[in-house]
């Protein structure tokens, strides 16, 4: 779970780098536009593994300490 959310927050990242240098949205582009349900569900999921990557500043403290 944790290399699926990392590879979306990637995706998401690399969408907004290319938003903010060049105003191009590829999953827009790639998929019909923003508000098409195949790019809204990319967006969804992207947001939702960004939630998920949260996690991923607790999981070393977590583990050091039942150690």
């Amino acid at each position: 779970m944790d290399i699926i959310a990392l590879i979306l927050v990637i995706v998401g990242a690399l969408n907004w780098g290319s938003i903010g240098l060049f105003g191009f949205d590829f999953v827009a582009a790639l998929f019909g536009g923003q508000l098409s349900a195949i790019s809204r569900i990319i967006f969804t999921l992207v947001g939702l593994g960004g939630l998920w990557a949260i996690t991923f500043f607790f999981k070393d403290k977590i583990i050091n300490k039942s150690e």
